[in-house]
């Protein structure tokens, strides 16, 4: 039995530049299933984006996704893409140990918690401060170029990953620290500036963009301070339910943020497509 992929509609192209097709998945020209293909609205067309895969109920269990998605890698390469990632839910078992088996590679997680209405206290000696203006253009040359090297290290091509930092940047901050709903914050402890929190107040939650303890006071609980600082401040705003994004292989954050509550909601895997 021969598994192809069958085009059901022209290439898209979108606004955006980002390119989408769907297919049909078949067996001996038989129906079986669908696939939507496309590329990343955040890296552009250097990686491709597999949005969804089914297979139908009579024949799942007989490999039809393993070629299925075999099939998605090829037409990506055809389409010049140099990577290609999945977003899987965090119950998506049956999906991640297919994800495993063809070589795709955790990357990051999201992880959310409920908020109550009581904001946490910080610890004795801990205080938060706006961050100034001086410190805001060294900070935001430092965050984007982590940023993207950090991609860069998950396997993501240079060009889209500098892109990608560069273009969030833009999107987040137009209007640096003064942008609109976003609070960068300088933790300070015992008057010493320890680490430095950015949260984003969405419409339905807050976010979590970025916490990190300066190097020479890490080990010493102030990572868990900007953590209720976060949660403190998303109180404040009127959110009672806070997001963060953490890398695979981020061992200490992922401890940190499971002891506190959080729990993963997807996974996000990639793969290498030489």
């Amino acid at each position: 039995m021969t598994t192809t992929l069958r085009p059901t509609e022209p290439l898209q192209r979108a606004a955006d530049g980002t390119r989408s097709r769907h297919y049909q998945v078949c067996v001996n020209s038989r129906p079986v299933g669908a696939i939507h293909l496309g590329t990343s609205r955040a890296f552009g067309d250097a990686v491709a984006v597999i949005h969804r895969l089914r297979i139908d109920e009579p024949d799942r269990r007989r490999g039809r996704g393993t070629v299925a998605a075999l099939a998605a890698e090829e037409v990506a390469r055809g389409w010049g893409c140099r990577q290609i990632q999945v977003s899987l839910a965090a119950d998506a078992e049956a999906s991640r140990r297919l994800a495993d088996a063809l070589g795709y590679v955790l990357r990051n997680r999201a992880m959310t918690k409920p908020l109550g209405d009581t904001a946490p206290a910080l610890p004795a000696g801990s205080r938060a401060r706006a961050m100034t203006a001086d410190e805001f253009a060294a900070w935001q040359a430092y965050e984007t170029e982590h940023y993207a090297r950090t991609w860069i290290e998950r396997g993501v091509p240079e060009d889209a990953a500098y892109a990608k930092a560069r273009s969030d940047h833009e999107q987040l901050l137009p209007h640096g620290r003064d942008s609109e709903n976003m609070l960068i914050s300088v933790l300070e402890h015992e008057e010493k500036r320890v680490g430095v929190l950015w949260l984003g107040l969405q419409e339905d939650r807050a976010f979590v963009f970025d916490v990190e303890v300066d190097a020479a006071h890490r080990g010493r609980g102030h990572g868990r301070t900007l953590m209720l600082l976060a949660e403190a401040q998303a109180v404040a705003a009127g959110r009672r339910l806070i997001g963060l994004n953490v890398f695979a292989g981020n061992t200490a954050a992922e401890h940190l943020y499971e002891s506190l509550g959080y729990a993963t909601t997807r996974g996000y895997y990639s793969k290498p497509l030489p």
